[in-house]
């Protein structure tokens, strides 16, 4: 025996029973719905109707606050980052910019992300110069130790 030879038993399932094929068929004129009414219509949906009584899900309290505006960065450690320009998918020399690191394909789903939050794993050896959006306290201590200099849009705005 092989495994595309399995079978189920006889009768284990049952043949689809065809409806509104006439009286004759057990399942004719109204296909098995009842007389009239809304759940005898198609496209007819009543997820979450409890008959009358207040449903679930407006039975219970509201929670939280989800904020549309939110803007989500996308983390890039600065392990990540040394492992990187290590195997030369990415130059230290110069700046290094969100550009440059979405193109070396160092930060993924580009289009997701509002910028570049540099973290804190990890360790960087070579003194580099990267420009993001956001980055740790930690982060930016690691980079200046190893020589380096992190760039940050609002040091920017503040020193103009």
């Amino acid at each position: 025996m092989k495994l595309n030879e399995i079978r189920d038993n006889a009768g284990a399932r049952p043949k689809f029973k065809r409806i509104g094929r006439g009286i004759g068929s057990g399942k004719g004129k109204t296909g098995g719905r009842g007389v009239k009414g809304q759940k005898a219509r198609t496209g007819v949906s009543l997820n979450g109707f409890e008959g009358g009584q207040l449903p679930l899900y407006r039975r219970l309290p509201k929670r939280g606050f989800k904020n549309i505006f939110r803007e989500e960065y996308a983390p890039l450690n600065i392990g990540a980052l040394d492992a990187a320009i290590e195997a030369g998918r990415i130059s230290a020399e110069g700046e290094i910019t969100e550009a440059a690191l979405r193109e070396a394909g160092i930060v993924r789903r580009a289009s997701k992300y509002a910028g570049v939050r540099l973290l804190a794993r990890g360790e960087i050896k070579r003194a580099v110069t990267i420009s993001v959006s956001g980055a740790s306290a930690a982060a930016v201590a690691a980079v200046e130790a190893a020589g380096g200099k992190v760039v940050l849009p609002a040091a920017e705005a503040a020193a103009e």
